[in-house]
């Protein structure tokens, strides 16, 4: 589970946009970028290099 607080002032480090918590799979989603960024021990781990790329399906999802 991650912070409400820190969610809200978190954003990516790529396109500077907000973040979605995908409780799931522990990760913070960008859609502007098309990364999601790995939560690990209950810390978000803001790297682009640590990120994944996104799907076609998860861009156009939510």
């Amino acid at each position: 589970m991650i912070d409400e607080k820190l969610l809200s002032i978190l954003v990516c480090p790529v396109s500077k946009a907000p973040l979605d918590y995908d409780k799931e799979k522990q990760e913070l989603v960008c859609k502007a970028s098309g990364l999601a960024y790995p939560i690990r021990d209950g810390i978000p781990v803001m790297l682009e290099s640590e990120a994944r790329t996104l799907s076609s399906d998860e861009k156009l999802a939510k």
